[in-house]
């Protein structure tokens, strides 16, 4: 019986105390929410920065390499050509001394 007494003892679900604890664990809980919500929000924004840096660096990085290649390249045609240009200065050298011999 004690039990019975102790059930029907309980608040009802219209009972002011219980409907003002259950607002303050909503309020609570919609606070949470709002909180999670934000810093989703900021984790989206940090990933969006990330990638944009990632992406720029990635961009620098293969202007970088594209130079180099291009100095590189350069430098090659430069090497290839200067034993042609010797050629001709030693060939120049070597008709102007003829020349001063007849």
């Amino acid at each position: 019986m004690r039990t019975l007494e102790r059930f029907r003892a309980r608040p009802g679900p219209d009972d002011p105390v219980l409907l003002q604890q259950q607002a303050e664990r909503k309020a609570i809980s919609d606070a949470r929410d709002a909180r999670n919500a934000a810093r989703k929000i900021l984790r989206e924004e940090e990933a969006a920065r990330l990638a944009a840096e990632k992406a720029a660096a990635a961009e620098k990085q293969e202007a970088l390499l594209s130079q180099q290649a291009a100095e590189a390249e350069a430098a090659a045609k430069r090497a290839a050509e200067l034993p042609a240009l010797q050629k001709a200065a030693r060939d120049a050298r070597y008709a102007a001394r003829q020349a001063r011999r007849r």
